[in-house]
């Protein structure tokens, strides 16, 4: 079993940048694959990048282009680089853990950290 630690969220202007960590411990993290997903208030979890145990990368059409995913495996972190933020992008955002690859459904993502709040002013 691997514990989730999400780290780097904030406040920041639109057009601006944020970088989250996500530090695992327990199970080596080269066992899973990772997934980002965040929530918004009154809205549902949502998918937003999905990384590869190999660090490919697949995003959601609303981040692609802005945000990137990666992970080193040797410091168990995965990270998101958030670039040219938009308000709609407010919201706690979540890493996830999976043994299934190229999972995007929050239900195939047994592990999870408690999440970071990133707010993006307009």
């Amino acid at each position: 079993q691997v514990q989730l630690v999400e780290s780097g969220g904030g406040f920041v202007q639109a057009e601006g940048s944020l970088r989250l960590s996500c530090a695992a411990s327990g199970r080596t993290l080269s066992s899973y694959f990772m997934g980002w997903f965040r929530q918004a208030p009154g809205k549902e979890r949502e998918f937003v990048a999905r990384i590869s145990r190999s660090n490919n990368t697949y995003y959601a059409d609303s981040v692609k282009g802005r945000f990137t995913g990666s992970r080193d495996n040797a410091k168990n972190m995965v990270y998101l680089q958030m670039t040219s933020l938009k308000p709609e992008d407010t919201a706690v955002y979540y890493c996830a853990a999976s043994t299934l690859a190229w999972a995007t459904t929050a239900g195939n993502y047994p592990y999870w950290g408690q999440g970071t709040q990133v707010t993006v002013s307009s």
